[in-house]
């Protein structure tokens, strides 16, 4: 007698229906978050570019950004106007670019460097000047460099050196020229695999070589005494007013000068946690701003026709980015300064339009314009820490419960206190969390007590 049983059904089936399942439930999720996407832009680019810093060669380049463009035009075959393979491809995509944008990068600022040691007489113009009383030193960056002697092969067009304070000739400013013999250096590589890459760092800098000038120095032209003249004669100001160790610390909160600062007073700053102060970098960017827009605020407000038109706002928000701009000048204009600038500008810009100034997708921004700028500034440990810290304390503040304890509301003065100090110390406790991994991995070295320091 013939079986009635139905017919089991067929194995085959059952991974395409899974995948299915799991294919259903990412695009509910994708679409629940669509409002987060664009935060990983940033990411996929950062990815892109520390492929190519960790790659060896170009051949492996050009291997990884065909495979990423080959895994975008497989997601946008496959996508089905669904956001899962919108947004791989995206994904891919920026990564791909990101590995091209680093390659190009490090092409364009490519410059000669030394092959080996040498000791030379070059004549140079003043690009920086950097003095370091700690070590009685006065550093240097030249370009426009003329060999007068005993030219190396290949010839640095920028080198950078270290000068005894009292060889220093008198009224040596920034565009002026001076020629001296030096003994010239290689930049180093790392002292050991995952130390500090000053190598790296000089070749995105233009650096062929480092190392030591010997009197005497002739100065044989002078120079601008403009923005960088106005630096150091507040950095001497200050110095003078307070000598010693002092005087560097609070030449460096002004004006970013850290070469006064005696090594055990700056060991001490990092160990408390406090080396970021030492750095013109976000906190200095919105003292100054926070300080402009009050000064301007109060002052405008005197003007009672001009309060009336609602300008105010607008006004101390364009006056205080004049401020952050010639502060960032003043200061060097370092990759930390610019890139703070540049969030501090995006703040203001979204306090001008009447939006909420500190979110995510305003950090997503920040981090995205300086990779598109400065890709190599992704391998140093400052717009690690950054970026860490910054998108630490925004995510705190969003989230819901966190938020609404920080709210203000009526409350007796004393509890008031209470509640901010605590969340002073959340949010420094999440900081310290946050940066611990990269302080470790960098400087050997991370302590929670840095979250009560900072308060």
């Amino acid at each position: 007698m013939a079986s009635s049983a139905a017919p089991a059904p067929s194995k085959a089936f059952v991974p395409r229906q899974i995948v299915s399942r799991w294919r259903t439930a990412i695009e509910r999720q994708l679409e629940a978050e669509r409002d987060q996407l664009p935060l990983w832009a940033p990411v996929a680019l950062g990815a892109g570019v520390a492929a190519w810093f960790l790659l060896p060669d170009p051949r492996a380049w050009v291997a990884t950004m065909a495979g990423l463009l080959a895994v975008t035009l497989a997601a946008l075959a496959i996508a089905r106007g669904g956001r899962m393979g919108v947004a791989i491809a995206a994904a891919a995509l920026l990564a791909a670019s990101g590995c091209g944008l680093g390659w190009w990068r490090a092409a364009w600022v490519a410059a000669p460097v030394l092959a080996r040691p040498a000791i030379v007489a070059l004549e140079g113009r003043v690009e920086r000047i950097e003095p370091l009383p700690a070590r009685d030193l006065v550093r240097v960056r030249l370009g426009d460099l003329r060999w007068t002697a005993r030219v190396p092969d290949p010839a640095p067009v920028r080198v950078r050196v270290n000068l005894v304070a009292a060889d220093v000739p008198a009224g040596l400013v920034t565009g002026g020229r001076i020629g001296l013999r030096a003994r010239l250096m290689p930049p180093p590589p790392p002292a050991v695999p995952g130390a500090y890459d000053f190598a790296r760092t000089a070749w995105f800098q233009g650096l062929g070589g480092t190392g030591r000038g010997f009197a005497p120095v002739t100065l044989l032209s002078g120079g601008d005494a403009g923005g960088a003249g106005i630096r150091q004669r507040l950095t001497a100001h200050i110095q003078q007013r307070l000598p010693g160790s002092a005087g560097g610390i609070a030449a460096a909160l002004a004006t970013g000068d850290t070469g006064a600062i005696a090594e055990d007073d700056a060991e001490a700053m990092r160990r408390a946690g406090l080396a970021h102060l030492l750095s013109v970098s976000g906190l200095h960017l919105t003292a100054v701003v926070g300080i402009v827009m009050l000064a301007t605020t109060r002052l405008l407000a005197l003007s009672t026709r001009l309060v009336l038109t609602g300008r105010v706002p607008l006004a101390a928000a364009g006056t205080a980015a004049l401020a952050a701009i010639g502060y960032t000048l003043l200061t060097g204009a370092e990759v930390p300064t610019i890139r703070s600038c540049v969030a501090a500008l995006m703040v203001l810009a979204a306090l001008a339009l009447g939006r909420e100034a500190v979110t995510l997708r305003l950090v997503a921004v920040g981090a995205l314009i300086v990779l598109l700028c400065w890709p190599e500034a992704l391998a140093g440990p400052s717009f690690q820490l950054s970026f860490a810290a910054v998108t630490a304390i925004v995510a705190l503040h969003e989230q819901p419960r966190v938020a609404a304890w920080f709210a203000a509301r009526d409350e007796p003065w004393w509890w008031r206190v209470a509640r901010h100090g605590a969340s002073l110390l959340l949010t420094g406790v999440v900081v310290e969390l946050a940066l611990m991994p990269i302080a470790a991995f960098y400087f050997h070295k991370a302590g929670l007590y840095g979250a009560a320091a900072n308060i």
